[in-house]
């Protein structure tokens, strides 16, 4: 058991700390949170559970290496994303204004297509591979290693941060401040990594 802990320890630690940093599904999460509560945002939380083990996984069979060999097509991607998650955080603005039209807490669906379209998953996902699955020879640890070990750390690192705006929520009250503030944070986070 300890050979297995010290032979993944670099793989895990670097998973946990990028799963547990601020990035544009952590703060969505965290304004979805804030807006509608944890459970609420079960759905959601369980798409973008889904939509990054497909991003690890087709990084695992070499999309990242299609990626790599068409920068231009990589960049036009990377902006397309900024741009819808960037719309996605937008759409809770006026959750707490008087007279604001309501609005549903973000479903699987939209779950699913986050990590797919965060240029930070992609790159979480093509590091993972290119700097520690690389060394190791074995189909599980080839294929299935870093989407079982992202997806477990994502589980709770998610809830963690959907948590932690549900928080924010109980402690200051729905205010279109605290809404407006983190989706301006989440649009910041989102910009950040696309310079990335």
């Amino acid at each position: 058991m300890i050979d297995i802990i010290s032979a993944y320890f670099g793989l895990w630690a670097f998973i946990i700390l990028m799963v547990s940093t601020p990035g544009p599904a952590n703060m969505l999460l965290m304004s979805a949170g804030a807006a509608f509560g944890l459970r609420a945002n079960i759905p959601f939380m369980a798409g973008l559970a889904v939509g990054k083990l497909g991003v690890n996984i087709l990084i695992a069979f070499g999309l990242g290496a299609v990626l790599v060999a068409a920068p231009l097509a990589a960049k036009i991607f990377a902006f397309a994303s900024a741009g819808y998650l960037c719309y996605l955080a937008l759409r809770g603005w006026h959750i707490g204004t008087k007279g604001a039209a309501p609005v549903k807490a973000l479903g699987f669906a939209a779950g699913v297509i986050v990590h797919p379209l965060s240029p930070k998953a992609w790159l979480m996902a093509s590091l993972a591979y290119s700097q520690f699955i690389i060394g190791f020879e074995g189909a599980f640890e080839r294929y299935a290693l870093a989407p079982v070990s992202f997806l477990a750390v994502q589980l709770v690192f998610h809830t963690l941060w959907c948590w932690l705006g549900a928080v924010l929520k109980s402690q200051f009250g729905a205010s279109p401040l605290l809404n407006r503030s983190l989706i301006l944070v989440t649009i910041a986070v989102v910009i950040w990594a696309l310079w990335q």
